[in-house]
């Protein structure tokens, strides 16, 4: 069984893949969101190429627990996603402050510049994902 992670943005979607046995994310690839058709089919690939059995798509919520504008488009980049695999579970999971940890990690192996930018979205993708593995 393989679940993928999605963190969606305006620039960038990272996504991570969990290990068969579900235990453990990995981070497997960032792709640049400047083309949303271009961005939605590498997506649509990737999901394919891992015969994921479930999409985890981060939520982004406000700190008060609401749903603001990010959190929408989020929903609605999963509705499409839908659109595409009807038989997959897409389940929408609290992203909150993932990225903060993302950057955390990043600072802590002191990557930096072009290379920061280049990960941030994946790492942020397998948090998401891991934080999802680990409720389950």
């Amino acid at each position: 069984m393989r679940i993928i992670g999605i963190d969606y943005g305006d620039a960038r979607v990272g996504i991570a893949v969990s290990d068969p046995l579900g235990f453990t994310a990995q981070g497997i690839e960032t792709v640049p969101n400047k083309v949303y058709a271009k961005m939605l089919e590498r997506v649509v690939e990737i999901i394919k190429s891992y015969s994921a059995d479930k999409i985890v798509i981060g939520l982004p919520k406000n700190m008060n627990g609401t749903l603001g504008p990010r959190g929408e488009i989020s929903q609605k980049f999963a509705d499409e996603l839908k659109g595409y695999f009807p038989e997959t579970e897409i389940i929408l999971w609290d992203e909150r402050l993932s990225t903060v940890q993302a950057a955390g990690i990043l600072n802590t192996t002191n990557t930096r510049g072009k290379d920061r930018k280049n990960v941030i979205d994946t790492v942020a993708a397998s948090i998401i994902l891991q934080s999802y593995l680990d409720s389950i």
